[in-house]
């Protein structure tokens, strides 16, 4: 191994991540320690950075789901709303709602047993690159990752959300703002009924 670091002496330095699988040395002086504490402090820096990112996406995610709901309060018609409002509200290339059930000309028709089978009992569903364009329109070529989330009530109903960038709708802290988006709809839906 020693033969082969000192053969690769690039190794370590082109893989930042293997300092923080490797023992640093105990107490030594002078440039080695240094480089070895360089290392190890730029490593964790680096994890601690893309965990920060990762909560600062899913804090703007929820600020941008609570500008959309307010959107909601008092619109006579909350599915114009979502696909007028949303997307720009949200930072997102489309919003819409699909439903099972009666083919309606202000959702996306959805088979039944489709909501079912996309959440497979989840709740909300993030997903790269999705497949099915029937879910997104003419949008579905640009869509990066979309958010599906359910909306409570009787009726088998799909929040779907679909982002450009991949960032927008972040897979760590999203959960909470898109089950408010979720709740928030069905009640505006419901109410307006």
């Amino acid at each position: 191994m020693a033969a082969y670091l000192a053969a690769h002496p690039g190794f370590l330095a082109e893989r930042p991540a293997l300092y923080r699988a490797l023992q640093p040395p105990v107490r030594v002086h002078g440039e080695t320690l240094a480089d070895h504490m360089e290392a190890l402090l730029a490593a964790a820096r680096a994890e601690t950075g893309a965990v920060a990112d990762a909560a600062r996406a899913g804090q703007d995610l929820t600020l941008r789901a609570a500008t959309a709901v307010t959107a909601l309060i008092g619109a006579p018609d909350p599915l114009a709303v979502v696909s007028a409002e949303w997307p720009a509200l949200l930072g997102l290339e489309s919003a819409a709602l699909a439903a099972e059930g009666p083919p309606s000309p202000a959702l996306r028709d959805l088979p039944p047993g489709a909501v079912s089978r996309l959440l497979a009992g989840r709740e909300v569903l993030l997903r790269d690159a999705p497949a099915d364009a029937a879910l997104h329109g003419e949008a579905h070529p640009l869509i990066a990752r979309d958010a599906l989330a359910r909306l409570p009530g009787p009726r088998p109903r799909l929040l779907v959300l679909g982002a450009r960038e991949a960032g927008r709708l972040p897979l760590r802290g999203a959960t909470a703002p898109l089950r408010l988006l979720a709740h928030a709809l069905a009640r505006a839906l419901d109410g307006a009924a």
